[in-house]
Order: C-alpha cells, then structure tokens, then sequence
C-alpha cells in the first residue's frame, strides 16, 4: 500500500510530509540566524531602548515579530522588510490591534530597516536600533555611528546586547509563552 501522497483524514494531506496546521509563511529555519531567538532579543533590546526613548511599545514589540518575517535566506536579502511590511498590512484587517499611525510607524520601521540610515521619528528610530544591537550573532561589530538613538549609543547597552547577541541568549519567554502558545494554532 503506498500512503505517500495520499489523502488521509482531517488536515493530513501525505503522511510522508509534516503536518502543518497554520503556515505562518517563514521559510528559515524558526532557531536560524533570523529566527525566534533573534526577534526575541530584538523585543527585548527594544523594550530596554524605549525606557529612555519613549518609543510606543505595542510598534516596538510587533517590529521585533515582523521585521524579518519574510526572509528569503540567511544572508543578503534584499526587499525583505518591504515583503514584511506587506504581509502585515494583509494582516491588518482585525488581526493587528493598532490605530493608523501605529501601523503606519510599524510598516515604514520593517520596510526600511535595512535600507534607511535612520528616521525623524522616535518610534521607528528605537526598531532599527533594536535590530541593529543584535547583529554580533552575524559577526558584525556594533557601530555606534549607525546607530539612531543616544540610548542605543551607550556603551553599556552595547556591551550588554553583544554579549546576548554572541551567546544567542533565549530569553525565556520564547519558551514559557511564544512556542507554548503556538502550539495552541
């Protein structure tokens, strides 16, 4: 009997392939270079940024899920944050909980968080200095030149998310409440 291929029951659709209940469209490895642990550090380096910065939390907070949601590769990638900024405006109906501005900030931070030195606005300045402390874990030496906030430009901030960035910290609610959760989807 061969079940390869073959319809079963319910969702399962080929035995022989992983069942997949919700896609939610990332095409890298979820533990990669750009995957959970990074989009947690950068949450956390943007909820430490916006102590001092008073950037909105809830922009702050989604651009650390999205900002990368839509990579292509581990390397060079141009356009993703542009991709990652039009699935979320597919998700905008409803799913996102955020005024216009909010989501107008959060769509230009992942749109050009990779192409844009920097922006007039505090919110979208905190995202791109959230990202770009974390990018020791790519071998890229944190300069403090590119950096957008005076926050982000302290020593002690960079040293302390280089050392997390090295190690690929996890931070623990990666565990306790965002892969519990989707275990749920």
């Amino acid at each position: 009997i061969e079940l390869r291929q073959q319809p079963f029951i319910l969702w399962i659709k080929d035995l022989s392939q992983p069942d997949i209940i919700y896609d939610l469209g990332f095409k890298l490895p979820i533990f990669g270079i750009h995957g959970i642990r990074h989009w947690a550090r950068v949450y956390e380096n943007g909820m430490e940024l916006s102590k001092t910065t008073a950037a909105s939390i809830k922009v702050v907070g989604l651009f650390a899920v999205f900002h990368d949601s839509r990579r292509q590769n581990e390397s060079v990638d141009p356009g993703h944050g542009k991709r990652a900024a039009e699935y979320m405006k597919s998700l905008s109906d409803g799913f996102l909980d955020m005024t216009e501005e909010e989501f107008n900030l959060l769509y230009t931070a992942c749109a050009d968080h990779t192409s844009v030195p920097t922006n007039p606005d505090i919110t979208v300045q905190t995202c791109f200095d959230a990202d770009r402390l974390d990018l020791a874990r790519a071998g890229i030496r944190v300069d403090p030149n590119r950096l957008c906030t005076a926050a982000a430009k302290s020593p002690e901030l960079i040293a302390w998310a280089n050392e997390r960035s090295l190690n690929d910290h996890c931070p623990s609610f990666v565990h306790d409440i965002w892969l519990k959760s989707s275990s749920s989807l």
